[in-house]
Parts: C-alpha cells; sequence; structure tokens
C-alpha cells in the first residue's frame, strides 16, 4: 500500500523493535511453509517501509508499489508497505544505511551505489559480460549459484539480505556525436558514475571518463562540461537527456542491475508464515520486474525515435562492432578480479562457468 511522503517523519522515528513487529508472536518452528498453506489469519498486522532510488512512475516504484499490493493481497490485508521514492528518505547512501541499520525492513537498491560497502557487487559495471538476450541475462540472474549465494552472503555481512537480483533493461549510449566504433570513444568526455571498474571500462576504449552526480548531468551535457552518457532507455527519456544528446546508440554494453533486499536481522526474525508470504511475493514479482521495465524501455525508445521537436538519431551496434568492443572490454574483468573485494576472482570465474552451461 503506498503512503504518502507526509510519512516521513513517523517513518524515521519508528524504532527498530517497531520495525520487527511480528517477529516472533507466531512462532519459528523450523518449517518451510509455502504462501499456499498461510493466510491472513495466520500472521500479525504489521506496517513496513519500502525505499526505492527512482520516482514516481519510474521502473522502481513501479515495481515497488506492486510488490505492496502482493504482500497485502497474499496477507489478506495484514501486511501494509509503505513505498518510498527517491529523496524522501534521504540520499541513496542514506536509504543503504537506513537499511542495513533495520530503521527500514526493505529497499529497491542498485549494487552500483553499494560498491564501496560490498566492491565484489561491481561484477555488474563490466561490461560484455552477460549475453545480449536481455531474457537469458535474467534468468542467469534469477539462477546463478555465484550471485545468489556467494554475493548474496557478502551482503548480509552487513545486513543486507538480497531477495532478488533482476535487471530495469539494457544500458545504451547517448552523445554529441556518434558512438559505434571504439575510435569513437578517442577522447570522449563520458559521463560515469564514481566507480575505477567503471572508469576503467571507457578508459579501455580510450575514451575521458568523467564522473559526475545524474542531478548535474542534464546540464553537463547542455553546456558540454561532459560529451555522452550512458543509461536504461526509460531513464534516458525521463530525465530528457534525449534534448540535449544528437546521437543515441543501441549498444546493449550492460544492462542496469538492482536488487529487492530486506535487512537480515529483521528477515531472519520473521515467522514461517509471514516469511513464506514475504518469499512468495518476492516470486510472483519476478516475471513482474521483467515486464515493467520492458514496457517502459520500448516506450521509451517510441518516444525519443517520434520527438520531431528535438530530434535524436538512433543506430544500433551490428554484430561486428559489438565484437570490437567486446574485445577491448575483456581485459578489464582482471581489474575487477583483483580489486574488487576479496571474492571478486571466486564470483565472476563461477558465473563465467555457470553462464558457459547454462547457455549450451
Amino acid at each position: 500500500m503506498l503512503k504518502k511522503a507526509g510519512l516521513l517523519t513517523a517513518a524515521l522515528s519508528m524504532s527498530v523493535a517497531m520495525a520487527a513487529c511480528g517477529n516472533d508472536n507466531n512462532g519459528n518452528d523450523g518449517e518451510n511453509l509455502d504462501a499456499d498453506d498461510v493466510s491472513g489469519d495466520d500472521v500479525d498486522a504489521v506496517e513496513w517501509r519500502m525505499v526505492t532510488e527512482e520516482t514516481e512512475g519510474q521502473v522502481q516504484m513501479v515495481y515497488a508499489e506492486e510488490f505492496a499490493d502482493t504482500l497485502y493481497d497474499l496477507s489478506d490485508g495484514q501486511i501494509e508497505l509503505d513505498v518510498y521514492g527517491f529523496g524522501e528518505l534521504g540520499s541513496e547512501v542514506d536509504q543503504v544505511e537506513q537499511l542495513s541499520t533495520n530503521i527500514i525492513e526493505f529497499a529497491v537498491i542498485s549494487p552500483g551505489f553499494t560498491g564501496t560497502l560490498v566492491p565484489e557487487g561491481n561484477l555488474f559495471a563490466l561490461q560484455f559480460l552477460f549475453p545480449d538476450d536481455l531474457r537469458q541475462a535474467q534468468d542467469i540472474l534469477n539462477e546463478s549459484e555465484a550471485i545468489n549465494t556467494t554475493l548474496r552472503e557478502k551482503y548480509e555481512e552487513h545486513s543486507i539480505t538480497p531477495l532478488a537480483f533482476w535487471t530495469e533493461g539494457a544500458m545504451q549510449w547517448t552523445g554529441s556525436s556518434p558512438l559505434q566504433t571504439p575510435e569513437d570513444f578517442d577522447g570522449f568526455q563520458m559521463r560515469t558514475q564514481e566507480s575505477p571498474l567503471i572508469l576503467r571500462s571507457y578508459e579501455a576504449y580510450d575514451a575521458n571518463p568523467t564522473a559526475m552526480s545524474w542531478g548535474e548531468l542534464y546540464t553537463g551535457l547542455q553546456q558540454g562540461q561532459v560529451e555522452g552518457q550512458e543509461n536504461p532507455l526509460f531513464f534516458i527519456e525521463d530525465a530528457n537527456f534525449n534534448e540535449v544528446q544528437d546521437y543515441l546508440t543501441i549498444s546493449n554494453h550492460n544492462m542496469y542491475v538492482t536488487m529487492t533486499t530486506v535487512n537480515t536481522e529483521f528477515y531472519n526474525g520473521l515467522d514461517d508464515a509471514t516469511r513464506a508470504i514475504v518469499d512468495e511475493a518476492v516470486e510472483q514479482m519476478r516475471d513482474r520486474a521483467f515486464e515493467i521495465q520492458e514496457e517502459q524501455n520500448e516506450g521509451a525508445l517510441e518516444r525519443i525515435e517520434e520527438a520531431t521537436d528535438t530530434p535524436t538519431e538512433v543506430y544500433e551496434l551490428t554484430e561486428e562492432e559489438r565484437e570490437m568492443f567486446r574485445e577491448l572490454a575483456a581485459p578489464v574483468r582482471d581489474f575487477y578480479r583483483e580489486n574488487e573485494g576479496d571474492d571478486a576472482a571466486e564470483i565472476l570465474d563461477t558465473l563465467m562457468e555457470e553462464m558457459d552451461e547454462m547457455m549450451e
């Protein structure tokens, strides 16, 4: 159930004990219950909080609102989840801290914003690592032991439990000039997040990557402080970056990955019936999450192509062009192995083995 931002003060002042409401009222007898085996009579009435990194109408917010409705329906109205958008409970850094300290119970957060906390999570910044087919890539996110066990455990060391990894769509390039070959990146001022791995990825193309907050990016592109950027199509269109960029390259060089997360102590303390409902809601939202991003990204591309007042030239990389970028991007994996945490090499190598097996 969606609450208004007016509840901000109350949300932040609630105690940790209140956040774990219902943990031991029904007893945790160790049984693995299925959501079909429980009803609203089996769980306490609770009110939880979930925060996202995006705003109303964007992928994470649509997901979170539907996740809240799913919890409400599965629990016969006993579980209410108040959803907050970006900025309503602070910055991305604030949101991660609130989740890890159990001030809020749930969050949709991206590994990119937890890279200093869990450097192994920077795995998802590696370009041309996952399959080109986004559905195949999502299947890997769903099934990979490297991601769902080893990487998940790294987050749990910080009291954050990823319940699901899912994509918000393929990443695409926009630029003030065409970006079709590695040579087009020579000296190109590419905006990136503040991540050594992402910076190294664009340096591999001989670009000049520049870290910049996305809040400053529109003006930065407009004034020529940076010449290009990367994002999923829905975000490019929603942020109006196409208004100040002449070229859009359908590069599919990466995908934007996010996580449905819960505070670890809170989640482990839930009684079996309540946890079964949470788990079932997560499962029901897996396919829906893919549909949401697909709908939004396809719609965004159509609107960008049809915008006659701010025309943008759209170009899709050929497989030969993608292969040139792929060859240059591959050595950056060694940088990840050596610099992104104690278990980075194990996670990446296991994931690559899993992908080879799944795609045979």
